[in-house]
């Protein structure tokens, strides 16, 4: 079922291509389903099929977004403006300079 090997290959858009290749892979399931004689295979095939999907998609997805535009897994906002900007020490209070990103319990 590689799409880059078989007569899909001669659809030019990848979108396309893909979808082509989703319809046919759910068709299969259906025709698997109806072979076995059983609603219960059908849906486990089904539920499978649907999970290992999603996986693919996201991975490519991450993938995609990790290529493109690397800056967006940098944490460069740890705080929020609703959190502490000063610590107690001793007794006293502490105030945290502005640029300080503070920690988990400050």
């Amino acid at each position: 079922m590689n799409a880059n090997v078989n007569p899909l290959k001669n659809i030019p858009d990848t979108n396309v291509r893909h979808m082509v290749l989703q319809i046919l892979a759910w068709m299969w399931c259906i025709c698997f389903g109806m072979m076995v004689g059983s609603i219960q295979a059908f849906g486990i095939s089904l539920f499978a099929h649907a999970i290992i999907l999603a996986a693919i998609v996201i991975t490519v997805a991450t993938f995609e977004l990790a290529k493109s535009k690397p800056s967006f897994f940098l944490d460069k906002k740890y705080h929020t403006p609703s959190r502490s900007r000063s610590i107690w020490v001793d007794g006293k209070r502490v105030d945290l300079p502005a640029h300080d990103k503070g920690g988990e319990h400050d």
